[in-house]
């Protein structure tokens, strides 16, 4: 993009940088993947769901903790 093309600024952040801020993402994300063997990714994930379904316990466990002060 040349000076007299800028974007214009859609927001606290200009489309321009959100764009330079999308692609370097990408790119770190491509380095990581070539850097580590896919097994890596898959016990990322797995770690990730692990604590989603921990957080779920807790606010299953909070939830029941509301319903039983309204008996």
């Amino acid at each position: 993009m040349t000076e007299g093309t800028k974007t214009p600024n859609a927001g606290p952040i200009p489309q321009e940088a959100q764009e330079h801020f999308s692609t370097a993402r990408e790119e770190f994300k491509k380095g990581l993947d070539a850097m580590f063997p896919p097994e890596v990714k898959e016990h990322r994930q797995a770690a990730q769901k692990e604590v989603l379904k921990g957080l779920r316990s807790l606010i299953d466990a909070a939830l029941n903790k509301f319903d039983e002060e309204d008996m």
